[in-house]
């Protein structure tokens, strides 16, 4: 969001440089850019509280203090009548309007208004649509504006499922479906609410009597409406962060104030309706916490101050704002003070763990290792699936179209996995994982569950690679078979899958609450065994595969090609293993094959570069006697 240095400096006690504020600015854990006189603002989707003049000026009021008092209309406001039905007040708990009828010219802005559309590139509509635009960008609240007498002094907002074509104001047409919050006039939908209004009711130039929306819509109602319908708006940006809850009537006041500088009014009226929404709860007052969190020492009478300054109310205990929708818990205040403070002025310590994880973390850890010193590699998808079943449960705004559904089994995610690698020559598939898995009937179930997929050969040592993973590896794998009551092995048919391979694939699916307890005796894991490798990137070139058969004259030989080959050291040698092994003791003679595999992380390699790095693998070996490469 952009702000105008000069209209942010109106709302702070201080005058400070651009400079300056800016460098608090960072500090508040506010990311910007400067040009010319416009601040470009990056907030973190917790902070909608910040996304106006006055919000940010709030959360500055620590340093510079902040001007609140702007001028709003004080007088008596006539009650306005009007046949409004609120359909979903769990949706829209609180909502106010404004009818407002003006007289005269409206051609000509004040210096303010003009900088608001000249600075920031933004563009004239018309007038009651331009003062809403500035009202929200000044106090953050997004209000409405339809045109009065196509209202007809009756209105209707509901939450629910939509169908069929809506014109936006903009003129673009959209397709509703799924749920919606919407404002409808005789059964015509006239607003996607906390969106974008529509072109039946839209203001004009020629607007003389306005009907001035002003609402709390929950952001769960909002979020991802429009990214769905690819609408670009203000709005719904702060809808979806949270606005002020008791804001609604002051917004209207100041809309007035602006309206009434400008032109004569002729007549408004105002209406609030209030659903009531509980207030969140106080967070209890304890320094002590805080100071245990940040690993600092500070004065209670201190870090009261410093909460008071941010706009938190401060009794028996720490009462939050309504329009600080991310504050929940003692964290949550830490993170405020650790913000007046600078993170940069907390001294950095070492993380210290003296806690041992709770027994069924640590089990969960026991399982994991077993499965890694067997050879199993861990993966972790995405807990979202295309398929859809009976139990599955389904999701509004998925962040993929094609993923919208919770996943109900492991199998699916574990069998792409497997399909990916498969398709890059990876010839021992031993995968696992551990993760939640979701259904409903009646009500909703959570179940961690454990899913191992297997494929391939068993390992690529020379005694395992004609030893195939199968029914009998798994159903062994934790040192006896399972009761086939607690879960059942499935072969997975390769006739749909569309692969050249014909290794057998076996799956195992099971709660982890049913695995046998034995599994966790003899794997010990706590916090202060664990082993932290440091993470090297997969690199994004290709590899080149080059195979060798040997011929070993001597048996004796073959420990000392295995010490070599143990040895190897070259910066473009990825693996080294064997893939063939074949032993004639009639003829004290073993041929052995050795697949070598090549790739850099820095380029492509070339056959040159490739040709280098096997002249001198196979060299010490070879050399040996005894050893020989046929036809080489």
């Amino acid at each position: 969001m952009k702000f105008i240095y000069k209209d942010l400096l109106n709302f702070l006690s201080e005058k400070p440089s651009k400079k300056v504020l800016s460098e608090r600015l960072f500090q508040l854990g506010h990311e910007h850019e400067i040009n010319g006189e416009i601040f470009d603002m990056e907030f973190t989707p917790n902070r909608g509280d910040c996304l106006s003049l006055k919000g940010l000026s709030r959360d500055l009021n620590v340093f510079f203090g902040n001007i609140l008092s702007y001028k709003s209309f004080q007088e008596d406001i006539e009650e306005l009548n009007l046949n409004f039905n609120n359909l979903s007040p769990e949706v829209c708990p609180k909502i106010s309007f404004l009818e407002i009828e003006i007289e005269g010219n409206t051609n000509e802005y004040k210096p303010y208004l003009e900088n608001y559309f000249s600075l920031l590139g933004n563009k004239k509509v018309n007038f009651f649509t331009d003062i809403s635009n500035y009202v929200s960008y000044e106090l953050g609240q997004p209000t409405h504006c339809f045109d009065a007498k196509t209202i007809n002094n009756q209105l209707i907002f509901e939450n629910r499922i939509c169908e069929g074509s809506f014109q936006t104001l903009l003129g673009s047409d959209i397709n509703l479906a799924g749920n919606n919050c919407i404002f409808s006039v005789n059964s015509e939908i006239v607003s996607l609410a906390g969106v974008m209004g529509g072109m039946s009711t839209a203001c004009t130039t020629s607007t003389k009597k306005a009907l001035i929306e002003c609402a709390y819509f929950i952001p769960e109602a909002i979020i991802g409406k429009s990214v769905k319908y690819n609408l670009s708006s203000d709005a719904a940006h702060k809808f979806e962060r949270g606005v002020d809850i008791q804001s609604q009537e002051e917004v209207l006041r100041r809309f007035i104030e602006i309206v009434r500088g400008h032109v004569s009014i002729k007549n408004m009226k105002i209406q609030t309706f209030d659903g009531g929404q509980s207030q969140k709860d106080n967070i209890p007052i304890d320094v002590t916490r805080i100071n245990k969190i940040l690993d600092i020492e500070l004065e209670e009478e201190k870090y009261l101050t410093y909460l008071s300054k941010l706009g938190f109310g401060i009794e028996k205990e720490i009462v939050i704002p309504s329009y600080r929708h991310d504050i929940a818990s003692q964290n949550d205040l830490a993170e405020e003070i650790a913000r007046v403070i600078g993170y940069n002025n907390i001294e950095s310590k070492p993380l210290e763990i003296t806690k041992k994880l709770d027994k069924s973390v640590d089990d969960v850890n026991r399982l994991k290792n077993h499965l890694i010193k067997n050879g199993f590699s861990e993966v972790i998808n995405f807990p979202f699936t295309t398929n859809e079943e009976e139990k599955s449960i389904s999701i509004d705004n998925p962040l993929d179209s094609n993923r919208n559904n919770l996943r109900t089994s492991l199998k699916n995610s574990l069998l792409e996995n497997l399909l990916y690698n498969e398709r890059r020559q990876k010839d021992s598939i031993k995968f696992f994982e551990i993760s939640d898995l979701y259904t409903k009937s009646d009500q909703i179930y959570q179940e961690k569950k454990l899913g191992i997929i297997i494929s391939g050969r068993q390992g690529h040592n020379y005694l395992d690679f004609s030893k195939k993973l199968d029914y009998a590896y798994l159903s062994n794998l934790f040192n006896q078979e399972f009761d086939n009551s607690v879960f059942t092995i499935e072969e997975i048919s390769r006739t749909e899958l569309k692969t050249k391979k014909k290794d057998k694939i076996f799956y195992l699916e099971i709660s982890i609450d049913k695995l046998p307890k034995h599994i966790f005796k003899g794997s010990e894991s706590s916090l202060n065994q664990i082993n932290f490798i440091k993470y090297q990137a997969v690199s994004e070139f290709p590899s080149s595969t080059r195979d060798f058969s040997f011929s070993i004259t001597d048996i004796k030989k073959y420990d000392e090609v295995i010490n070599h080959l143990s040895d190897l050291n070259d910066k473009n040698l990825k693996d080294a293993f064997i893939f063939d092994f074949y032993e004639n003791k009639k003829l004290n003679e073993i041929k052995v094959g050795i697949r070598f595999i090549f790739q850099s992380t820095l380029n492509t390699l070339s056959e040159e570069e490739i040709q280098k790095s096997v002249n001198k693998l196979l060299k010490p070996i070879v050399d040996l006697e005894g050893v020989s490469i046929p036809g080489l």
